[in-house]
């Protein structure tokens, strides 16, 4: 688990000094060392910071060169099945005399014998990678199939960067671009930025699943990512060959599925542990660990001072059960108001999910005790358990036989009048036009961003491009692929990667293992959403280490409370970002409207914390640039 970054262009003096800069930038993604290499006559450079997790030997560091010389690379993540190809290299006759026991070694023995394609198929992992080509002159970026490891890529002037993190491409001295004004309004509406677009013009996102080739004198043009695993055709795949057996056999595959992925990343030379809400997804993973695990295994919750905030009693109670060596940290407003001035350095472009707090927070605390940490992101997406995946088909299908011009009427008439904030919600939704449109809107927390965000344009994302969604029996399954390609990679991921690793802590996600992701699209929806409650499935697997009555209490999510926060304790520091003066002379939103909402927000009319999030988070991010 590292940070990598790299340039490829005109050769220039201070190369050595340029890469010590983009390193420096990524230090808290990998504290142990540094190092870098370079073709001065071919003008690349290839950057890597270290957190040792596997072979912490001197065999283990990088970049590093095939045993062919052929390659190099600088990668950043976790190949769990790396032994297992190391095997099949060594059965075929094909594998190198090793050096050390690290998965980069394998990945480079791999990419000689298979080549990019093969190899990238061939992997079970989360990864980041460069990897050059010296013979023809080639350099290959690629992400893992759902995008738990970040990489940027772009081109400043003649020069090709990349790296981890913007911060990395922003200490090369041919850095210059400018804030992309389309990609602040997709922040307003997601409270993220979706790949593949970034706060900054021409610097991309490499979509998960996805690698890119450049070589040497190619056309910028002609550089286009190209896709080894696509969730659009899992997704319509495993819809079209669902399982046909029994819920007790379903349940044995998919407990047998996740206790593989569970097994295989808990592979680890350092100490290693888990986060524990005490929801579904995150005592699942617990429960499968501590069950192959000889030692009780560390876990950590957060909990809240606030009334209707606190979890942690829940976690406590599982942990208690299963026997885990589990350690909490209660956190009030002064620990989020220590916190939020670093935001715009943990996050290296604006990140509005306010569950980044609390995530930051419990990472912290784990890092005292572990150098990793299984997660049980993914769930919800898998397995339909975020809420309006049972209350948003049930609301369209009323609200779709009313004649959408009576709508519109009614959405003009009523738009205008003070409304509760479920009520507001609703009445947006009453002009649209399908259900896709209905998700979106719902889903969106500024509904016209565009008109707010001073030259703003509407940029294309997965979720309002129809050519990329799959074909899907139901509106929920539909809902739960959008959310999986494009919210859980660009918001999820994001969050827990940044607060993690800004605390050099390595975070790994059993659930998506793509063998679990495959499964779970195989596994029909009445074993997921049953009589109103998502995670069916799930649950059973769950039930089979943990009483039913630790886990059933109505779905919360790792919220704050930011509404409070925001007329309290961070009211004087929201003031001075949202300054009318202010917002006029940085040019970037409509005054008039921000104040307006954090009028009503002030004043208790509505709770606009969520709105008003983004806004604060790209001013705090403006603020340090």
């Amino acid at each position: 688990m590292c940070g990598i970054s790299g340039f490829w262009g005109l050769h220039i003096d201070g190369n050595t000094e340029i890469c010590k800069a983009m390193s420096e930038s990524l230090y808290h993604r990998g504290p142990d060392s540094f190092n870098y290499w370079a073709d001065g006559s071919a003008g690349i450079n290839l950057v890597h910071t270290r957190l040792s997790i596997v072979d912490l030997s001197s065999a283990g560091r990088q970049p590093m060169s095939s045993s062919c010389r052929r390659y190099v690379i600088t990668f950043n993540g976790e190949i769990y099945n790396h032994l297992e190809l190391r095997s099949s290299l060594e059965s075929n006759k094909q594998a190198p005399d090793w050096h050390g026991h690290s998965d980069t070694e394998t990945l480079l023995a791999c990419f000689s014998a298979w080549g990019i394609e093969r190899t990238l198929q061939a992997t079970v992992g989360m990864f980041a990678l460069a990897l050059l080509d010296q013979q023809k002159q080639q350099l290959t970026l690629a992400r893992d199939r759902l995008g738990e490891k970040p990489l940027y890529w772009g081109w400043c002037g003649e020069t090709l960067l990349f790296g981890s993190e913007l911060k990395a491409l922003k200490a090369h001295p041919d850095f210059n671009a400018q804030v992309d004004r389309g990609a602040l309004a997709l922040l307003l509406r997601h409270n993220y930025i979706p790949a593949p677009h970034t706060i900054y013009q021409g610097i991309e996102k490499l979509p998960a699943g996805q690698y890119v080739q450049i070589t040497k004198g190619q056309l910028r043009a002609d550089v286009q990512p190209k896709a080894y695993w696509q969730l659009k055709q899992i997704v319509e795949c495993g819809l079209a060959n669902p399982f046909n057996c029994s819920e007790l056999e379903v349940t044995n595959q998919l407990e047998q599925t996740l206790s593989q992925a569970v097994s295989g990343q808990m592979l680890a030379d350092v100490p290693l542990g888990a986060f524990l809400s005490g929801g579904v997804d995150s005592s699942t993973i617990v429960a499968l660990m501590q069950q192959q695990s000889k030692q009780p295994v560390r876990t950590f919750a957060i909990g809240f001072d606030e009334p209707g905030y606190n979890e942690a009693e829940y976690a406590q109670k599982v942990a208690r059960h299963l026997g885990t060596d589990h350690t909490e940290l209660y956190v009030n407003a002064l620990d989020a108001l220590d916190l939020i001035p670093r935001l715009p350095e943990i996050y290296c472009e604006p990140f509005a999910d306010s569950s980044q707090l609390p995530t930051f927070l419990v990472s912290r605390m784990a890092k005292e005790h572990v150098t990793v940490a299984l997660s049980g992101d993914g769930g919800d997406e898998l397995f339909g358990g975020y809420n309006p995946y049972q209350v948003a088909p049930r609301v369209w299908s009323k609200l779709k036989h009313l004649p959408l011009p009576l709508r519109q009427v009614v959405f003009r008439l009523l738009s205008g009048l003070p409304l509760s904030d479920k009520l507001s919600k609703l009445l947006c939704v009453f002009p649209t036009r399908n259900r896709e449109q209905f998700y979106q809107t719902l889903m969106s927390h500024w509904d016209n961003p565009e008109q707010l965000v001073i030259g703003g344009q509407a940029l294309q994302t997965l979720i309002n491009s129809p050519e990329q969604w799959p074909q899907t029996d139901s509106f929920e399954h539909w809902m739960m692929a959008m959310d999986a390609g494009q919210y859980m990679t660009d918001d999820i991921l994001v969050k827990v990667d940044r607060a993690a690793m800004a605390n050099s802590l390595e975070t790994r996600v059993p659930l998506l293992d793509h063998r679990v992701v495959e499964l779970a699209w195989q596994i029909p929806q009445h074993m997921k959403i049953r009589d109103g409650v998502g995670k069916w499935i799930l649950r059973e697997v769950l039930y089979r280490h943990v009483p039913r009555e630790l886990i059933e209490r109505p779905k919360k999510g790792f919220s704050v409370p930011l509404g409070h926060w925001l007329r309290g304790p961070l009211k004087d520091w929201a003031e001075t970002l949202l300054s009318a003066r202010r917002l006029e002379q940085e040019g970037y939103f409509v005054p008039s409207a921000v104040r307006r909402v954090w009028s009503e927000h002030l004043q208790g009319k509505r709770d606009h914390a969520r709105k008003l999030w983004s806004i604060l988070m790209f001013q705090a991010w403006l603020e340090k640039q």
